[in-house]
């Protein structure tokens, strides 16, 4: 189900050219994704992000011009781009570069030899507004990388999260989903979202990506097994 019933828009940013026309047949074949446009380097995807304001951009990480991390921080720190959820493109699964990008705001990643369903399944969940933190290539990738930041700090606004909007996002920075969440402490997936929205809000996380960096940053929770 896309935001509003609407079609999901997709930019697609990735230097090779084969990589580019697969990615736009896969996801022209689909009757409520859309490609709306497409470019070569971080740069150009960056401008045409600006023009199109898509749902979803694929990112590789690896550019000419300007890599996808730093595309990425761009897109992430114009307002006028909060729609815009940047998933990020890589040929490797524990990539320093991938971690990287979620500290930049993309809210999750792929790696390119994705199977076909999983791409478009990954396409809607990140148009959503979730993160692509459930697969298990993914958690061993936030517990490799966060169990040593460069430097660890304190998130602002983590003294303002309540007992239960701590609880909930050291569940979030799990890998649980809202309803797991809700499982988990006995409360309604409703009220369990509610709780996700307001731990982003007093952060000042852009999406629950962002979330999962600022709960392990700050030391909210450490890297182990998922509840």
């Amino acid at each position: 189900m896309t935001r509003g019933g609407q079609v999901i828009r997709v930019l697609i940013v990735d230097d090779q050219a084969l990589m580019r026309a697969g990615f736009r047949a896969l996801l022209a074949a689909e009757d409520d994704i859309e490609v709306v446009g497409e470019a070569a380097d971080g740069r150009a995807g960056v401008e045409l992000v600006r023009r199109h304001v898509p749902d979803v951009a694929l990112v590789d990480v690896q550019m000419p011009v300007m890599t996808g991390i730093e595309a990425t921080r761009e897109i992430a720190a114009d307002p006028a781009l909060s729609a815009t959820h940047v998933v990020i493109l890589t040929n490797y699964g524990l990539d320093e570069y991938v971690f990287d990008a979620l500290r930049a705001g993309a809210a999750g990643f792929l790696l390119k030899d994705t199977e076909p369903d999983e791409l478009l399944q990954a396409i809607r969940i990140a148009a959503r507004g979730d993160a692509l933190l459930s697969p298990s290539v993914t958690r061993r990738l936030i517990t490799e990388f966060v169990s040593r930041p460069p430097d660890r700090h304190t998130a602002p606004g983590l003294e303002s999260l309540t007992r239960r909007e701590g609880e909930v996002a050291a569940l979030v920075a799990r890998g649980l989903t809202n309803e797991e969440i809700a499982a988990h402490m006995g409360i309604s997936p409703l009220t369990a979202k509610t709780h996700v929205s307001r731990a982003m809000v007093k952060l000042g996380a852009r999406d629950r990506a962002q979330l999962v960096v600022f709960a392990y940053e700050s030391g909210l929770v450490t890297p182990g097994p998922a509840v």
